[in-house]
């Protein structure tokens, strides 16, 4: 059995939405458990689960999807724990791609599937939609090239998870950190493409520095521990002002954009979002506090 969980942050209408995409899975050999992890939302979900008669609801109060997740595994009853984000639409088929993958497989032990951006108006995407759709969720490429994939689509077996240990918590990057723990370990991470979920852009400019925030923080933290940090750090911060050029092959040739328009803005996009990057590099370097940038990530 797969056990789906889901950590929730003040997400009602996107959760109802996700549920609703998991409830509506098709070619399952026997039905999934889902699991809710409210992790301290101003307003409980608890209508939104009851709507949902095979739904669990938890309630997680140390912040972090880390945390939450930890504690949706505790209750799972599945060999399968599958890990999808309150945000995010499974395509029809998620939950038996997972299934399938699992049973004709006996070596596969972690899967991270292909992450999509859900647009508002397919005709009209925004400057962000186009900027993700190229820039994030580029899981092929975390588990080729760094050793781990994103936790809004991770699929692994049960024992897989008690031998790697939790995630971690807030003041980390907890997918990443989890999945490199896992591959240390020895465990592969595969790549599956047709197991598809669609995630929404962030709305604002604010969101998407939030993320870039907890990512930095989680970087610089790891660099400090290290000999000449300071010099290293500082060229590190050149040469991301310096890569949306480089950058202009990659948004030409991609395929999850089509026309010249949302090409342009997903250059204007990765140009904007760099250089917020280099601001908060610099500043890093220059003294700012590093957790206050990983505690606003999860919490006004």
């Amino acid at each position: 059995m797969i056990s789906v969980i889901i950590p929730h942050l003040n997400q009602e209408k996107a959760l109802r939405r996700c549920l609703a995409s998991l409830c509506e899975q098709g070619g399952l050999r026997e039905p999934a458990e889902i699991i809710v992890v409210d992790n301290g939302s101003l307003v409980l979900p608890d209508k939104v689960c009851a709507d949902f008669p095979s739904v669990v609801l938890l309630h997680q109060p140390e912040p972090g999807p880390g945390p939450a997740r930890n504690l949706g595994v505790s209750t799972a009853r599945g060999d399968i724990l599958a890990f999808i984000d309150a945000d995010c639409v499974a395509e029809e088929t998620w939950l038996s791609t997972i299934e399938r993958r699992f049973e004709g497989s006996p070596q596969t032990t972690i899967l991270g599937g292909n992450v999509r951006i859900l647009y508002d108006d397919p005709g009209q995407i925004t400057l962000l939609e186009a900027y993700e759709s190229v820039f994030a969720y580029r899981m092929k490429e975390y588990i080729e090239k760094r050793g781990f994939t994103g936790g809004g689509n991770l699929a692994m077996r049960a024992e897989v998870f008690r031998a790697v240990g939790p995630f971690g918590g807030i003041t980390i990057a907890e997918d990443t950190e989890w999945g490199q723990r896992a591959s240390r370990l020895g465990f592969r991470i595969r790549y599956a493409s047709e197991m598809i979920v669609y995630h929404p852009a962030r709305k604002t400019f604010t969101e998407l520095s939030r993320k870039w925030d907890r990512h930095i923080a989680h970087d610089f933290a790891e660099m400090r521990g290290e000999q000449f940090w300071w010099p290293r750090w500082v060229l590190r911060s050149a040469a991301v002002a310096l890569s949306p050029v480089a950058e202009c092959r990659r948004i030409l040739v991609s395929d999850r954009l089509t026309g010249a328009r949302a090409r342009l803005l997903a250059f204007l996009g990765v140009v904007q979002i760099r250089f917020y990057r280099v601001r908060v590099m610099l500043a890093l370097a220059g003294g700012a506090d590093v957790s206050d940038l990983s505690a606003r990530w999860n919490r006004p």
